[in-house]
């Protein structure tokens, strides 16, 4: 049987692993470069996992330039739903959750879903992500 130190410790960690795609997802409607950041360690991954391609980008240099790129004004919204936490050891974790995207530059009507894989890392006092993979299931495609 654990110890209420033991359990009290697992709860904080779900809670703050939980928090992690919360923040995220405000961070893009924010359009906070460096917040997102933050929330990745320094050697994080993001993958991008489509029907015909995968892009990875790892470290704080690739992906300030993917998302530099990526947020914005009129970028996608995402969405977050059904968050499943498993912890690993002390300091590593994996999850997943759902994500509906919406578009800003057309009036937030649904362009996608997908899900993110994600795997965590606690550093310091702090859990990050290790890597995000994103798999799409559905997405319109772009009118030009």
């Amino acid at each position: 049987m654990k110890s209420t130190e033991e359990l009290l410790t697992e709860l904080a960690d779900r809670e703050a692993i939980r928090d992690l795609p919360v923040r995220y997802c405000d961070c893009v409607w924010q359009g906070n470069l460096e917040a997102i950041l933050d929330l990745f360690a320094k050697d994080g991954q993001f993958i991008s996992k489509g029907r015909k391609r995968e892009v990875v980008n790892q470290g704080h240099d690739e992906l300030r330039k993917m998302y530099a790129r990526a947020i914005g004004e009129t970028s996608p919204r995402p969405y977050i739903h059904n968050h499943v936490v498993d912890l690993k050891s002390r300091t590593t974790a994996t999850g997943r959750c759902y994500v509906e995207l919406r578009s800003a530059a057309r009036n937030f009507e649904w362009i996608g879903t997908g899900f993110y894989d994600d795997e965590y890392v606690k550093e310091g006092e702090r859990w990050k992500f290790a890597a995000r993979r994103f798999t799409t299931f559905a997405m319109q495609q772009r009118e030009e």
